[in-house]
């Protein structure tokens, strides 16, 4: 578990340096890179697999997170934020989602 949970860090930590570089480097707007994006099908297809993966993640940490409010936090900014906030709440909260979910299957079982 601890190593799933620092890989998560790690990734979200690479993806941001990685979001952070390419604002350096790129010198256009955002709606020009969207439009460049968008112009080619595969483009297209990056989007619809990425935000077909925020769709899954966000039903996750909504079954899983038993803090609705925290799953509210990190469900909502996701087209915004992307993958590094998913990361940052399975480095957080993994941990604990899975000591409840063994404590409930534990308390079903023995009911």
């Amino acid at each position: 578990m601890t190593l799933i949970r620092i890989l998560s860090l790690v990734g979200g930590l690479i993806l941001a340096a990685s979001i952070i570089w390419a604002m350096a480097v790129w010198d256009g707007s955002f709606g020009e890179a969207i439009a460049w994006l968008t112009s080619e099908s595969w483009g297209v297809v990056s989007l619809i697999d990425l935000y077909l993966g925020f769709f899954f993640i966000a039903v996750f940490i909504w079954l899983l997170e038993p803090k609705k409010w925290i799953a509210l936090v990190f469900i909502i900014p996701l087209p915004v934020l992307g993958n590094v906030w998913p990361a940052i709440w399975i480095a957080w909260r993994l941990a604990a989602v899975m000591r409840n979910r063994t404590a409930e299957t534990k308390t079903a079982s023995e009911g």
